[in-house]
């Protein structure tokens, strides 16, 4: 990245609300501090500060057009060129942008996960559900604690566990999963396809046809132990919606008293950025 860019981004502030609409759905930007800020031509023109993020976080390339709307301002655009209203679009656009950049590069890292939503089978529920993952280690007392699939016949069929982020707009860098056994690994992260989508960690029918990915990894490979892994992420991943969902290939564990094959989990980290309360997402059902 250019120096220059590095610190023009270092002295942003803001205090607007600004509203982005992906292609999709809009997505709701409240940067909380107001800024000013002496555009460099160059810069505005050319939108670098659009096209660094774009870099950052493809999953960006799904928004059309910001609208800002600032706070205690009444704007009347009527009669005015078309010119001036272009010069002010690519203003803004600099301005959310820049601002943008700014947040995801100053922020110190942490945990992301704000609850359990479902999985997609469990053995016997509640004792070995989803939400035991959320507990540090395998044991919480006396009990064991962990998540367990039901069993199969082929231990290829996968099994996913799907969370809710503690924001609907966050950079997340690193994923630890403590399993039992699994052969690998793949992570998804975007938002449920309907605004008044509600998880529960009982019900098994929350795959993917309720939610719209934004962002698929690569596999990763697991090692055949129960400690604590950690995958960290070729490049932050801006989560656009604030779900994550782990999907677990490949059973190792094989039952002797039925022969079937299951997969276990016993505790999952999320660690990254969450944007809130500067930046948020708001979700509109396009219907």
């Amino acid at each position: 990245m250019p120096q220059q860019l590095h610190n023009i981004c270092a002295h942003l502030r803001a205090r607007q609300v600004v509203e982005a609409y992906a292609i999709f759905f809009p997505v709701r930007l409240r940067p909380q501090d107001h800024f000013r800020l002496p555009f460099s031509e160059a810069l505005v023109e050319n939108g670098l500060c659009k096209e660094l993020c774009l870099r950052l976080f493809p999953q960006l390339s799904r928004v059309s057009h910001v609208v800002e709307l600032k706070q205690h301002e009444t704007e009347d655009h009527v009669g005015s060129s078309s010119n001036w209203m272009e010069r002010e679009s690519m203003i803004k656009d600099h301005r959310v942008y820049a601002f943008l950049a700014r947040c995801c590069k100053s922020l110190d890292a942490k945990s992301c996960i704000q609850e359990a939503i479902s999985a997609s089978s469990t053995d016997n529920y509640p004792t070995e559900s989803i939400s035991n993952t959320l507990e540090a280690g395998d044991r919480v007392g006396w009990r064991a604690s962990y998540w367990s699939s039901t069993g199969q016949n082929d231990s290829r069929v996968p099994e996913t566990l799907t969370y809710k982020l503690v924001s609907d707009l966050c950079v997340i860098t690193k994923i630890s999963i403590q399993p039992f056994q699994a052969r690998a690994v793949r992570f998804r992260m975007g938002h449920p396809k309907s605004p008044n989508f509600k998880g529960d960690p009982s019900d098994e029918s929350c795959h993917d046809d309720k939610f719209e990915w934004t962002y698929t990894s690569q596999e990763f490979p697991m090692a055949h132990v129960s400690r604590l892994q950690k995958f960290k992420l070729p490049e932050p991943v801006l989560c656009i919606g604030g779900y994550l969902q782990i999907e677990l290939l490949g059973r190792v564990q094989r039952q002797e008293m039925d022969g079937l094959y299951y997969i276990c989990v016993s505790h999952v980290q999320v660690v990254g950025h969450p944007l809130a309360p500067a930046l948020g997402v708001e979700v509109i059902d396009p219907s």
